[in-house]
Parts: C-alpha cells; sequence; structure tokens
C-alpha cells in the first residue's frame, strides 16, 4: 500500500502519518505549505515523504497524484476554523477548500480506481433532539457554513467513488494543533473564573485513537458512512473542561485546583460569543464500528490522561 495523507499540517493529519509509520506502511503528506509545517516534535511524520500541494488547483491535484500513484487517499484537510467561516470575506475560501478541494481529491481517486477515506463532522446535522445520529443518517440540516461545505463534501464524494469511507467526528483534540483542551488550560492558568457551556452534549476524539482505527480501516473494503469518537458517553463542554482540570491537579498542576479556578456552567445563549450557530446535540452513534469488526476508541477519560501526560506544558 501507499497511502496519501492530506493536511499533515494538522492534528489528525499528523497522527494518521505516525501511525502508517509504525505499521511499516508507505504514505506520502501533503498540505499548503512548501514543506511540512506541523510540530516540530521528532516524530516520524517530520521526516516522512511530503508533497506541497493546493486542493483548490485541480491540475496541480491531478499532477501530483498521478504522480505519487497512490492505492488509497485519507483526505484530512478542510477549513476548520468554524466562527471564521461565517465571515462574509472567508465564505467562498470555505466553500473552495471543504467542497472543491474534495472534489479535486475524489475526481482522482476515481480516476485511478482507489478507495478515498473523507474526514466529516457531526455539524453536518442540525443538533436538536437528544438521539444520537446515526451513520447513515440522511437527515442533514446543517446550521452553520462550516458544517453545509462539509456536507457538500460528503456528497462530492459519495456521488464520485465507489470506494469511500466517510467517518465523521467530534471535539476534536492532538498534540499538533490548538484545540479545546489547551484553550481551557491556558485560560485556567490565568483567569479565577472561566464560563464553559453545558447544553451542548458530544464525546471527545482524541486523534492518536483515531488515528489508529482510521489505518485499521483503510486497510478494509468496508466502505460506507462511519461515526467515530472516544467511548465513555456523551457529556458536556463543562463536564469535559472540569475531568481536563482534575486530572491537571492530579498531575501536580495545582493552579487548576477549584480553589484557584472556578468554571460556571453556562448556556449557550448565557455564553453568546460565538459567530457560528453550534449543535446542541453531537452525540454520534458509533455501533456501526462494533457490527463491522472494528475495535472502538478508549474511554474519553482514559484518553485525555494519556494527553495531558504527551503535553508540553511548558508551551502553555
Amino acid at each position: 500500500m501507499k497511502i496519501l495523507v492530506t493536511g499533515v499540517a494538522g492534528q489528525l493529519g499528523h497522527d494518521i502519518m505516525n501511525e502508517l509509520s509504525k505499521r511499516g506502511i508507505e504514505a506520502v503528506g501533503s498540505d499548503l505549505a512548501p514543506k511540512y509545517a506541523g510540530a516540530a516534535d521528532g516524530t516520524a511524520v517530520t521526516a516522512m515523504p511530503y508533497v506541497q500541494m493546493n486542493l483548490t488547483d485541480s491540475e496541480e491535484v491531478f499532477a501530483r497524484m498521478i504522480y505519487e500513484q497512490p492505492t488509497a487517499v485519507i483526505h484530512c484537510a478542510a477549513w476548520t476554523a468554524v466562527d471564521a467561516a461565517e465571515e462574509e470575506e472567508n465564505r467562498l475560501k470555505v466553500r473552495s477548500v471543504n467542497f472543491a478541494g474534495t472534489k479535486n481529491v475524489a475526481r482522482v481517486c476515481q480516476e485511478l480506481d482507489i478507495p478515498m477515506m473523507y474526514i466529516s463532522t457531526d455539524y453536518v446535522f442540525d443538533g436538536k433532539g437528544e438521539e444520537p445520529w446515526k451513520p447513515d443518517c440522511e437527515d442533514y440540516n446543517p446550521i452553520n457554513v462550516y458544517g453545509e461545505t462539509k456536507l457538500a463534501g460528503e456528497t462530492i464524494v459519495k456521488n464520485y467513488i465507489e470506494k469511500f469511507f466517510i467517518v465523521r467526528i467530534a471535539w476534536v483534540f492532538g498534540i499538533n494543533g490548538n484545540n479545546f483542551i489547551k484553550t481551557m488550560l491556558k485560560l485556567g492558568k490565568n483567569h479565577d473564573t472561566i464560563k464553559v457551556v453545558n447544553d451542548q452534549i458530544g464525546t471527545p476524539t482524541y486523534t492518536y485513537d483515531l488515528a489508529r482505527l482510521l489505518v485499521d480501516m483503510i486497510n478494509t473494503d468496508k466502505y460506507g458512512y462511519y461515526h467515530a469518537t472516544n467511548e465513555g458517553g456523551y457529556i458536556s463542554w463543562y463536564d469535559f473542561t472540569k475531568e481536563i482540570f482534575k486530572q491537571a491537579v492530579e498531575m501536580g498542576h495545582d493552579e487548576y485546583s477549584e480553589d484557584k479556578v472556578n468554571v460556571l456552567p453556562v448556556t449557550t445563549e448565557e455564553y453568546g460569543v460565538s459567530k457560528a450557530a453550534r449543535p446542541f446535540n453531537s452525540r454520534l452513534d458509533k455501533s456501526k464500528l462494533k457490527e463491522q469488526g472494528f475495535t472502538p476508541l478508549p474511554d474519553w477519560k482514559d484518553a485525555v490522561n494519556r494527553y495531558l501526560n504527551e503535553l508540553n506544558w511548558d508551551e502553555l
């Protein structure tokens, strides 16, 4: 096998490349920069083959992919700045990356007759109700620009590719890049009170764990729609924050103790900062993973523990 991974400067692409290397699978990473621009952490991805590729340039995508001749593609690259996507001057760029870029990759995958894995999001749904969203549910109704463009990408993959995986994830955190855990730890260092929403419900996803699952999947022909987050039940962002600080204190970081920083639960309406509407119900039904013989991800609390132990606290 030879896997082409897009978006390797991001959290997930970084970990997928390292997982492929760990298994001895040939891989080439790609992103917009002239050379790998992710975390210079000395892991395998920093020295693995890399090709610059502007996904919105159809001719460049075709030329690069035909030259590399991958046997499968894991498409992680996307515009993921949800609030910035709402700004009028950014909307065309968001669509160019999430829709047109995906279309360009999908066309070449079909030309080469190779599997394509498209990483999507719970934001393709409207977040209403309390029932977990099933992977094959077609009640799409995105409530922001990011969700609309990711759904457009899903549709392109489904329509262009015969051998496709569409994997929806949520609440992602990883070593390479910014995420909710790092944001909360930075805020906790400098504030004695933090307000966190408690009416948006979902489950975190550690990219290190997710990478293992995705590589398992790409080595099969069990194509279709899937949902993947860590196990451990559904929680709010407030619950997530409380557990992050609890574990930080247990590791000796007393600045996050309850007598140093007060975490207050608030509703989304009370919080009132985001430009983009957020789904209240991000519960994803992951039962299809077991049904298809895949090993689910570990409990999210265990994932947080391992992540905090890997984190470079001096960079916060």
